[in-house]
């Protein structure tokens, strides 16, 4: 799979489930996707995810402030209108 895409994947993944700001997912839940510490170092770069550490387990949610720029990528990659 291309990276871009499993990245657009995984973000849309998150706004399905509402996951923005305080409201998180535990990455275990994305443990399908290949590569997946990598990639979501690469969207930690950008702001785009927040990593929530917690004792038990590490999760991930959607930055608010980048709602515009993720629905793009989002469309651009799988080529869906996915009202956010």
């Amino acid at each position: 799979m291309e990276k871009e895409l499993i990245k657009a994947e995984i973000m849309l993944k998150l706004t399905k489930k509402n996951n923005w700001g305080a409201c998180y997912d535990r990455l275990e839940h994305f443990k399908r996707f290949p590569d997946l510490k990598k990639i979501i170092k690469e969207l930690e770069k950008k702001f785009w995810i927040i990593i929530h550490k917690k004792p038990n387990y590490t999760a991930i949610s959607l930055n608010t402030k980048y709602k515009r720029e993720i629905a793009e990528f989002i469309y651009e990659q799988i080529k869906i209108h996915y009202k956010i």
